[in-house]
């Protein structure tokens, strides 16, 4: 994140976009990345997260609405790509799930853009540039 208010001063305008967790049609969690790590999953599996692996999966299956449409992530990001420079938001969430990390996110990024200006590097908060002047 630190990267997009780098790029800023060169006149960079960043949009981050979070999908949630889509589990119907994309198979989210079962393509997900697996520890490499085997002896480890095989102490986990044997002590008293035995199971949990699947148990997560099945527990985040069933929040995801039966209409969860991740084309909703592509539109987001066009609607990103045709705000004006200077406009467009730094962080957008796209979660059907409503997981909680657009609240997290949205303290986070308030602490930073805080302590920016704290410091004296408010600039960073936009990008330099004509719309944004």
């Amino acid at each position: 994140m630190q990267y997009a208010r780098e790029l800023s001063l060169w006149g960079i305008e960043t949009s981050i976009i979070v999908p949630g967790a889509f589990t119907k049609g994309t198979n989210h969690f079962a393509h997900s990345g697996r520890p490499v790590d085997l002896a480890r999953v095989a102490a986990y599996e044997a002590g008293p997260y035995a199971g949990y692996g699947d148990k997560i999966q099945e527990a985040f299956g069933r929040i995801v609405p039966d209409d969860a449409d991740a084309s909703g992530v592509a539109r987001a990001i066009v609607e990103v790509v045709n705000a004006p420079f200077g406009k467009r938001p730094f962080r957008v969430h796209y979660d059907p799930t409503k997981d909680g990390a657009e609240v997290a996110f949205a303290v986070i990024d308030r602490v930073r853009d805080e302590m920016l200006h704290r410091v004296g590097m408010g600039d960073l908060l936009r990008p330099r540039g004509p719309a944004s002047a």
